[in-house]
């Protein structure tokens, strides 16, 4: 397997309606080597859920995953998000990261009854 590097980057500090939410900047891995992709936000309100989207090179952001607690399965992307048990911090793990995976990834606070999608990010 020839291991190319991958630049994950992320949108730090992204904030819809008064939440906040904090990642890296920055992370890197090598192709087939699992990495995960972490997200603070200590001041998550209990009516809302945490979203991740990902956001290719030349392209819109898409939809990956949504959690309230717990842990998933993200099989587009051999992955699993997981939000701690305090719902403080959250994270994406890819089990093995692809060169296509290569791209900005978002964590996004939702609030119950709000239309998630691109309009949670376009309004910053």
């Amino acid at each position: 397997m020839d291991f190319v590097s991958l630049l994950l980057l992320f949108f730090s500090a992204v904030a819809v309606s008064r939440a906040q939410v904090q990642q890296e900047t920055a992370a890197e891995t090598s192709e087939g080597t699992g990495i995960n992709i972490t997200c603070s936000h200590p001041n998550i309100r209990s009516e809302e859920s945490i979203h991740w989207y990902r956001q290719l090179s030349g392209r819109g952001p898409t939809f990956i995953a949504s959690a309230v607690k717990g842990s998933k399965e993200v099989p587009d992307l051999e992955g699993q998000l997981w939000v701690s048990a305090d719902r403080r911090s959250s994270a994406l793990c890819l089990a093995r990261p692809r060169l296509g995976d290569a791209a900005v990834y978002y964590c996004v606070l939702v609030a119950q009854g709000e239309e998630p999608g691109c309009t949670s990010l376009s309004s910053q």
